[in-house]
């Protein structure tokens, strides 16, 4: 039997709606800019014609369910929402075609990528990693998980509001990389397996929260996602 020197991480799991196991987590991948309408508010929009998707990943331990109440992180003044739909895989998937990319789909979520906006953007500015905007602890906000074996989502409305008033309002339609496409490209590089998690990318008006604030957002026909913020760490 193994021994080690300290007790290794729990693992993080969610939710499966309608059923007692709970969704082990294995990655989470992050879809960067796949809204055109948020591309263009970040400075940087996207010509399909001529670029691939790009990704980037948070780590599991950064995950937290629908409902909580999390500190406001350190080293911020500028702590942004970003509402988005997640793909939770079902099977293992390599090199999967667009055709087949609803083999491996478990379900959906709504979920939360929260942001230290002011270092994220910094760092892309200068060429270096994301991590310390992205990869935040208590900054993986998820729903539970909606069993849909199989199905690819290709429409239906996805919004936020903070303390009841709205701020983000889409649909899902609007992707520029739809799921297909998205599972197609990201299982060239990686052997995409059960657990993962994709984070599918933000529409436009995403903005600044503060100590207090309530977070409230949802995708039609998926799921809602809440969360609160509490004061700083």
């Amino acid at each position: 039997m193994t021994q080690y020197l300290f007790a290794p991480p729990a693992v993080q799991s969610l939710p499966i709606r309608g059923k007692t196991e709970r969704f082990a987590i294995n990655r989470i991948f992050c879809v960067g800019r796949n809204y055109h309408a948020h591309a263009v508010e970040m400075g940087r929009p996207v010509d399909k014609s001529a670029e691939r998707p790009f990704y980037f990943t948070k780590s599991p331990q950064t995950l937290v369910q629908s409902g909580a109440t999390v500190p406001y992180p350190p080293e911020t003044k500028n702590y942004h929402f970003e509402m988005e739909l997640v793909l939770a895989v079902g099977k293992p998937g390599f090199r999967v075609s667009a055709e087949n990319a609803h083999e491996i789909v478990y379900g959906y979520a709504a979920g939360l990528d929260m942001t230290r906006r002011d270092l994220q953007l910094v760092a892309r500015d200068k060429g270096r990693p994301w991590d310390l905007g992205k990869d935040i602890e208590d900054g993986s906000v998820c729903s539970e998980i909606v069993p849909m074996d199989g199905v690819v989502i290709d429409k239906g409305v996805i919004a936020l509001e903070v303390n009841g008033e709205p701020k983000q309002s889409s649909n899902v339609d609007k992707l520029i990389w739809n799921i297909r496409e998205i599972i197609a490209d990201l299982s060239l590089f990686y052997h995409l397996q059960p657990g993962d998690l994709i984070y599918t990318g933000t529409p436009e008006g995403v903005g600044p929260v503060v100590t207090g604030d309530q977070i409230t957002g949802r995708v039609e026909g998926v799921a809602e996602v809440a969360l609160t913020i509490g004061q700083a760490a």
